[in-house]
């Protein structure tokens, strides 16, 4: 099992974003100390708990100051984007990453986003972009012949070749023949998972879905690889979670009752999900009130924390219970207690984590 760590990021309205990109870029400059082999930035315009509106900057900064750590969007909304403009910035961060770049995709979930560009979720719109936008910046990287390329959202030119002055659509990824490309699961039954395993792409869970529906993830996986004749691969399954270590379990559960944790569930998530009808897929039991999914619900049946024996206990029984998954993602937080929260990554990667593996 590998280990990575996933990063929306969450800061409440209002925080100084100079100094939140500061305390992020902190984070995952500690991680790749410590050997951690990955981490996910999120995307989006319109949400203020999540400030990041360009991660592909953000990781570009950040393959100048690490050493080893893979990075990568989480995600880059096509929807959000030029599909020829975005073609162009992920090849170049390839290059300047020299391999570490992952490129995660969706087609985006946040309502102000979707607004924003004028998407509406009901008829896919959104969905249809993605698809139409993905086609494009594939044939943009193989095979980009002059004309006019245009859709329901955009319309570009790609120019004949001058070779007497280098004109032409030219540049391409590092990485052969595109960067790893990760794609998010949130709902039972994901259809964005089907689309991952049919192109054996790497799947992402989300850290509050409950492992009944992790398991669905995992069947939606194997069911669009055998649709295209493909194995799917566990190896390339991702799984995110709230990861609390201590050395007594009493810490740890304050650390998540009194700190930033339960914060950024009851003032964010618990507020959020359920505008999009999204709250069950915390659910051990899809019948149960909305009102019982509070912060003891999601300590006894989502969060991993204790002690180390009881945190390695813990991610064993998750592995065990969807049948083995590649990596898990630890999820990123304004950690307050900054000495806590590296304690707490240091013996998840030292001491847990070889006896996993």
């Amino acid at each position: 099992m590998n280990l990575g760590y996933f990063n929306m990021p969450l800061h409440p309205p209002g925080s100084n974003h100079t100094k939140t990109y500061e305390g992020d870029i902190d984070q995952i400059v500690f991680l790749d100390k410590l050997g951690f082999d990955e981490a996910w930035i999120g995307e989006h315009f319109t949400a203020e708990w999540e400030n990041i509106p360009a991660p592909d900057i953000f990781i570009s900064y950040l393959f100048a100051i690490t050493k080893s750590i893979k990075l990568g969007t989480g995600v880059n909304c096509l929807t959000n984007h030029n599909p020829f403009v975005l073609a162009h910035r992920v090849a170049q961060i390839d290059h300047m990453s020299k391999g570490r770049f992952l490129w995660g995709i969706g087609s985006g979930g946040f309502i102000g986003d979707l607004k924003l560009f004028r998407h509406d979720v009901q008829s896919g719109t959104n969905r249809q972009m993605t698809k139409e936008s993905l086609d494009l910046i594939f044939q943009i990287w193989n095979d980009p012949k002059p004309g006019i390329y245009k859709s329901k959202w955009w319309e570009i030119e790609i120019p004949e070749e001058d070779k007497e002055i280098g004109l032409r659509t030219h540049l391409k990824p590092f990485q052969k023949p595109h960067p790893p490309i990760g794609v998010a699961g949130v709902s039972a039954n994901s259809e964005t998972l089907k689309i991952a395993g049919a192109n054996q792409w790497l799947p992402l869970s989300i850290n509050f879905a409950h492992v009944n529906i992790l398991k669905t993830h995992w069947d939606s996986i194997e069911k669009g690889a055998k649709e295209a004749n493909k194995i799917p691969n566990r190896l390339n399954w991702r799984i995110s979670r709230e990861i609390i270590v201590s050395e007594s379990r009493k810490e740890a559960k304050k650390e998540i009752t009194k700190g930033v944790i339960s914060r950024d569930f009851e003032e964010y998530f618990l507020k959020m999900l359920p505008k999009y009808s999204s709250l069950d897929v915390l659910k051990n039991d899809p019948n149960m009130a909305d009102s019982d999914v509070d912060i003891k619900y999601l300590m006894d049946n989502i969060f991993i924390y204790g002690t180390p024996s009881d945190v390695l206990e813990k991610i064993q029984e998750l592995n065990y219970s969807v049948g083995g998954f590649g990596t898990l993602l630890a999820m990123g937080h304004e950690w307050n207690n900054e000495s806590f929260w590296k304690n707490s990554m240091t013996l998840l990667k030292n001491e847990i984590l070889p006896k996993i593996n």
